[in-house]
Order: C-alpha cells, then structure tokens, then sequence
C-alpha cells in the first residue's frame, strides 16, 4: 500500500520536506531517492507535490493545544493559533512563500499539541489504545458524548450506488473496482489493497456501469484526487475521491446531477452526516435556551475592547437585569470596562477566568452600583475584609463568574448538514449571515460568559467577616458614576421556540402584595401578561410556590374606574433564589370567575399594543441572533449533561462538549482512563441523585428557575483505583463545618475541584432547529427520523457545570502558600489530563 511505502520512509520525507521550497529541490530530491525503486520514488514525489499545494484552510487550534491561543490574521483571514503555532506558520511562509500544506501540516503537529501528546504517550505505552470515536459516541455506559458544532456541510447530495469502474492511475496501470457511493464532485471506491493509491494522487476514472446503459462521451474517463484511503479490512480499502475540474465537462455534470435526483429514492442517499448533525443540534438546542450564563460580545475598534452585544435567555435574563439602574440603562460596559478586560487577557490558559464580587444600594431614588474583582481587592488588602463584609450584608450582594476566549465572527456561519442541491430552500437556509448582520459582528473578537454564582452558603461565609463601618466611604472606589450618556449595548432575545401561551410586556409599575401568614411587602412590576406578572421586591421574601397573594397596583387604579385593582388574587408560580424576584399567575376559585386583573391587563394590551414593548418581541436585525446563537456553540466551555427519562427512571443519557474542554471533562477523562466502565452516575451517590435532583426535576415546571447545587471533588490522581481515587459530595443544605472540612482535607495534598450544577427541566425539543434535516431524512428513511425525534423527547432535564473552586477557596480563606501549592499540583495533572481527554471524546 501507498500509506506503507510512506510509512516506511518517514524520516526521508521529513528531511526532504525541510529542503521543500528551494530553487534546487529537484536535484536534491533526485539524489536522496536514487536509491529506491521507481514506483516509491514516483509515490514521494506525488507526496512532496501535495504538500506543496497551496490553501486557504481555516486553522483553528482552540482547545486543541496546551498553549494560549489568540486571533492571528493572515492575508485577510482570521485563523485561532498559540505562539508555538504561530512561529511555525510563519516559519513555513517564509520558507514556500505562499500558505501550503505542508504549512498546514507543521501547525497541526506541534509538539504542544493534544492529540500529538497523546500519539506520543500511547508510542511510550502512558496510555491505553482508545478507539476511534465519532461526533456522536455511545460506549458501554450508554452515554452519548455529543460534541458541539461538529457535524459538517455536505456542498451535494450522495447516493449510495454500486457501479464498476475502471481507474487509470499515473504510472500507466489499470485497475478495475466499483464505487460505494458517488456524486457530481466525488465517490467513495472500495478497491483491492494490493494497489496502491496516496492521499493526493491524481487519476483518471471512467464510469463503466453507466457507460453501458448511458453515452457519456467520457472515453477517457473524469480526472479525481485521492482524499483518504480507509482499511475495510486485510483485503481491501475505501478510496474516497473528489473530482479535479480540470476539464470541465458540464453535459457529465447535469448527467450525473439528474441520474442521482432521479435514483435517489432508489438506491437512498447516504445519511451518516445529516444523522449525526440532528442528535448534535438536538442536544444544542435543549442546552443554549437554559443555560445560567450571560453572553456578552466584546468587539475590538481603534485598539479599545468593549461589550457591543449580549445574548439572553429565560434563565440568564436576570443576570442581565441585575446591572440595569434605575432608569434601565445597563452598567455592564462599566463593569467589563477596559482596564477589567485587559486584567482578564492577562490571565493564564485558553478560558480566561476571574471572580467578581458586587453589590448595590439605593440613595434619592437612584441605584448606585460596585463592583471588584478578587485580583483587586487583593491588591487593597486593607479594604479587602471592608468590601466582602459591607457587600455581603446587602440583599444586593452577588457573586459572579466571570469567562473569556476568544472567538470570530467567522464562527457565526454554521450552515445545514444538507447540500444545497437538495431544495431551493435549504439552499436559501445555507446562505451566510446577511451583510447587515455582518456589518454588526464584524469586529467582535471575543466571548464572555457571566454567571451567577452566588449561594446562601457563599454569603453566609461573607457575613462572617469583621469590618468597622466607619471606613465603609473608602470603598467609593470601586463605584461606578452616573454617566449623562451611557455606552450603547445592544441585547438579542435567543431565537427559540417561544412556549410561553402568552407575549409579555415590559413595564414598571408600584404592586403592593399582602398576605395574612406573611405580612405586606412593596415592589414594582417588570413584565406583565394578560394572566401573568414577574415582580421584584424591595427586600428579599419567605414565599414559596404555591402561595396565595393579594395584589394591588395603586398607580393602575388611577388610570382606571371600570376596573377594581385592589386585592386581586394572584398565586406565586417561581421565586428567584435572591427572594426578590416573583412569577405570578392570576388565581380563580372556579372557572366561572372573573378576575380584573386579568380583564384590565387585557384591555390595557389591546387598547396600547403599539406602544407597549414585548419581553421577547420581533428581532431588530433578522438572523442576528441566530449569528450569535452559532458563535455561542462553537465556543462553549462549560460541561453540559443531559437527563432523560427511561422508562419510571431519570439517568444521565448524555454529556457535550464544545471547542474548550472544562475541568469536569478533563477529570471525567482522567476517571475513564482508569475504569472504562466508569458511569457518569458514580459521581454522585444514588440517595442524593434520587433525592436531590431525580425527584425534584419530576415537580418541576418548563419555567422553574434552575435547581443548584455545589459539588465538590476530591481526587488523588496517581491511585489507580477509582474507589480510592476519587471522594465527592453533591452539597445543599448540610452544616458548614462540613463543608469547610472536606475543602480543607482536600487541598492540603490532593487536588481539589468545585462545581456550581445547574439543572433545568425542559420543554418539547424546539423541532423547528432541526426540521429541516429530520424532514430530510424521513423521506428516504422514516424509522431512523422517529428513533432520532424519541431520542430527543426522552430529554427532560439539562445540566451545565461551572467551575467555581477559586471562589469555594475565597469562601473558605484558604492560605496563599496552599492555594499556590494546589496550583501547582493541578498544573502537572493538567498537562496529562488534557490529551487523555481520548479517554472520552475524540
């Protein structure tokens, strides 16, 4: 075989690709190879021929290396390489003097990169062979691993067909075989293994089986380039091919075009890649909706970087809330002001990381807002305590996480599985973002993610901390002033399926709520429904759902005679965890009765649409979000699970990943490298799954806010059992002490992680992200479309991981020296971790 004659020359080919470029390579080629046979001298010239084609291949090396990657451009291109990848690359510009692959080649095998890592370990006998895995996995734990943003764009449809064909190759042999598949640009050959045929090798093939029953007027056959070769097994091989268009030959183009759209049903067109590509969207579509992060989008102009976009949902609306004042304009721009983002570049690892702490108040009617990072107050350690102690004791106080990476708006083009061929609507759905959307994301270069990490127990930690009151004006300086003109920030709705049976408005209003048990509290409206409002609070409340409240809007009953707003009756249907922030639904006692609220929000609605704004209303800009939503899924970092109900039972049915693997990924590698039988279910012990997640998801409405729980991680990680190796507790309401102890045993000569879960119930799939495909497939193979649409509604929760440990080691005051130690030991740890992640995924 070709790939063995490579194989054995290996070290030739590396010393002559170092002399690949220069104006005598022939006579150093032809000197070096005298010594072989023809047929291997003619394979390495077609080798050294391929390396030397030029390209404009996208290199994207995020999570792929153990280095910082950062945008790099390139004759106008933006590519994600790390120094080591950069010095390579442009190393090989200057030696071929054009972008080739051989360029391409050299920056995918650094030495510093994952899966040369883990090729090397494996020739050292550090790891264990692993299997080669697809986009989608199920191994013996019956856990899918999905990978984000994998599935690939096919530019035409394939047809699986078998013809013989007769293969004309350069050295003057003829070969006879027969295809697997075939379209207008390619095929896949199964051919005989004792030919041999190299990636890049270009032949000529001619259609025999057509030719017998059709007149091509192709004698001489149509030119293809090999692209891979595949062992079948010890006799044969898979040769997948693509057409050269050297010669253009349009009457065989609309032949070939017209025989497979009219055979297609026949003979079925291949589905691998548009199957793969609906359970990946499947997943992603359940996932983005319900996760608790904020996404913000930092565009860079004239050298400054600042938050241009955000991307909300249901969950992490309120993140978004949290930062407006009191005349709804948003402090984020100031908060992620330049300096805080420079501060976050400097940071080590791909994920830029950093815990910000803040907190309000309110003075004449206007709210006043603070905010500073850990690497701030550590560097005013005199107002250290001052801060966390002051901020702590206002209901306002919060506790965020705070993510960086990079990203580019190249990343917002994901087109459908399907090939452009298959309708003139799909066709349509392919098409890039449009250029107004273009024009608004041009200079983004950067992704955030702000999550909520605040607990009951972080806070009560915080409580515990001294201050003397008398110095609180010394931490003006970590205010943000009123600005006469704010920064323009735009915020995008996630464009989902809206399961909501009514639109909401946005609108302010002062509510009185009272009830008999628990007393009278004051608040104001933020966004009504004809049946329902969401409500915030002055002070956090004890209410619970369920409760029943009585209702009054004192400024709406001015506006209105007809229509008595007082005690109206309304049952509390969400609390936020802050206790500030209420969903209500109206309440009757009987279907029969009316209810006024519901009567004058109706009114009100109808008579005001025009100038009433929607909660979740038309977009300004047509497929922006969708844009955003792509950009989102391409560089998701957290760790994302999925729980499915099977049969009376709720289990882990699958986890995702995205272009940066988190933490919990790279630990759960470590834990399938020692056991493959590891099930993602041993992390937790089964009293609190059942107890503390199963259960409770059972009782959960679609619009619940999410549960939360900390999870905490022990691992020894040179004990190869895993009984021994690994302790975790999943923590929400036991005694601090314990808490406090298990962080404490564990730092001092383990490694340590902590986790905030988040866990979400879900709705019906949003079909309509996947419609496309899924109708696609029904037509050649309607029992595949019905396992792939009950796979995705067995989906009744969705989970998501952050890594909180730096926060969890702040809570606890752990020492510098031990901090810095666990550090340490974490980074050797790391450096295996991230290529063992074959371990589970690939």
């Amino acid at each position: 075989m070709a790939e063995d004659v490579l194989k054995k020359y290996q070290s030739l080919i590396e010393e002559l690709k170092r002399d690949l470029g220069r104006p005598n390579f022939d006579a150093i080629f032809n000197k070096k190879t005298k010594s072989l046979s023809s047929s291997e001298r003619f394979l390495m010239k077609m080798e050294m021929n391929r390396l030397l084609q030029p390209i404009n291949r996208f290199i994207d090396l995020r999570g792929q290396v153990t280095g910082e990657v950062r945008s790099y451009t390139y004759n106008g291109k933006q590519h994600f390489m790390d120094e080591t990848a950069i010095n390579v690359f442009e190393a090989g510009i200057r030696r071929y003097k054009r972008y080739t692959l051989a360029v391409y080649e050299a920056v995918m095998n650094t030495e510093n990169n994952h899966k040369v890592m883990q090729r090397k370990a494996l020739e050292r006998g550090e790891l264990a062979p692993q299997p080669v895995a697809a986009n989608i996995q199920e191994k013996k734990s019956n856990i899918n691993r999905v990978s984000f943003a994998s599935y690939e764009s096919r530019s035409e449809e394939r047809m699986n067909y078998s013809i013989k064909v007769k293969l004309y190759l350069g050295s003057g042999s003829e070969i006879e075989a027969s295809t697997s598949d075939i379209s207008v640009s390619g095929c896949k050959v199964k051919l005989s293994s004792r030919y041999q045929v190299a990636k890049g090798e270009t032949l000529r093939m001619r259609l025999l089986g057509l030719e017998q029953d059709f007149e091509l007027g192709i004698k001489n056959g149509l030119e293809y380039e090999v692209v891979a070769v595949e062992k079948i097994n010890a006799d044969h091989n898979y040769v997948r091919m693509k057409r050269t268009f050297n010669n253009e030959n349009k009457s065989i183009d609309e032949f070939l075009k017209s025989f497979i759209h009219g055979n297609k049903r026949r003979y079925k067109v291949n589905l691998d890649n548009t199957l793969d590509a609906v359970i990946v969207k499947g997943y992603e579509q359940y996932y983005l909706p319900r996760v608790s992060s904020l996404f913000l989008f930092l565009s860079v102009k004239d050298a400054r970087v600042s938050p241009s976009l955000v991307l909300t949902n249901e969950n992490n609306l309120n993140v978004a809330r949290y930062f407006n004042d009191e005349k709804r304009n948003s402090v984020l721009p100031q908060v992620l002001n330049p300096a805080r983002i420079n501060q976050l570049l400097q940071s080590p690892g791909e994920v830029k990381q950093l815990t910000l702490f803040c907190f309000n108040h309110t003075n004449s009617g206007k709210l006043f807002f603070y905010s500073a990072s850990e690497r701030e107050l550590n560097n005013t350690p005199n107002l250290r305590n001052l801060f966390w102690g002051f901020a702590s004791q206002k209901p306002s106080f919060r506790i965020f996480n705070v993510q960086l990476m990079p990203c580019s708006s190249e990343d917002s083009y994901i087109p459908l599985s399907l090939p452009d061929s298959a309708s003139n609507e799909i066709a349509k759905l392919n098409k890039p973002p449009s250029p107004r959307v273009q024009g608004i994301i041009k200079n983004i270069e950067y992704l955030v993610l702000l999550t909520d990490i605040t607990s009951a127990s972080s806070t009560e930690q915080f409580k515990k901390i001294a201050f003397d009151r008398n110095h609180i004006n010394h931490l003006k300086q970590y205010g943000h002033q009123k600005l006469r003109s704010y920064p323009s920030l735009e915020f995008v709705a996630l464009d989902y399926v809206n399961l909501r049976n009514e639109t909401r408005y946005l609108y302010k209003t002062v509510i009185q709520l009272q009830q008999e048990e628990k007393g009278e509290l004051e608040g104001h409206t933020l966004d009504f429904s004809v049946n329902g409002l969401q409500i915030e609070l002055t002070t956090p409340t004890n209410y619970e759902k369920g409760d029943l409240l009585l209702v009054a809007f004192p400024e709406l009953q001015k506006l209105s005679k007809k229509y008595q707003l007082n005690k109206l009756p309304y049952e509390v249907m969400a609390v936020s965890k802050t206790k500030t922030i209420i969903n209500l639904r109206s309440y009757s006692p009987s279907a029969d009765a009316e209810h006024q609220g519901v009567r004058f929000f109706n009114q009100l609605i109808v008579n005001n649409k025009s100038k009433l704004t929607a909660s979740e209303e038309s977009p300004k800009t047509p497929g922006l979000s969708s844009a955003l939503r792509n950009m989102v899924t391409k560089n998701v970092c957290q760790f994302p699970f999925y729980l499915h109900k099977r049969g009376s039972q709720i289990k882990v049915g699958a986890i995702a990943k995205g272009v940066y693997p988190s933490t919990f990924h790279l630990l759960l590698s470590h834990i399938a490298g020692l056991d493959s039988q590891f099930e993602f279910k041993q992390l937790i012990k089964q009293d609190d799954f059942q107890d503390m997640i199963a259960l409770p998801l059972k009782e959960m409405a679609r619009n619940a806010p999410p549960l939360q729980f900390d999870f905490y991680v022990r691992l020894q990680p040179k004990e190869r059992d895993v009984e021994k190796a690994l302790i975790t507790e999943l923590l929400d309401s036991k005694p601090q002490n314990d808490r406090n102890n298990f962080v404490k045993a564990s730092v001092a000569e383990e490694l340590f992680f902590a986790f905030r879960l988040y866990i979400s119930r879900t709705g019906r799939p949003d079909t309509d992200y996947i419609s496309k495909e899924l109708s696609y497939i029904s037509q050649y193979a309607q029992h595949k479309a019905k396992d792939l649409e009950d796979e995705l509604w067995s989906v009744i929760g969705v989970g998501d991981a952050v890594d909180i440990t730096q926060e969890v080691l702040t809570r606890y005051a752990i020492p510098v020296q031990v901090r810095e130690s666990l550090r340490k030991r974490k980074a050797l740890w790391l450096k295996t971790a991230q290529y063992q992640l074959g371990n589970l995924f690939n």
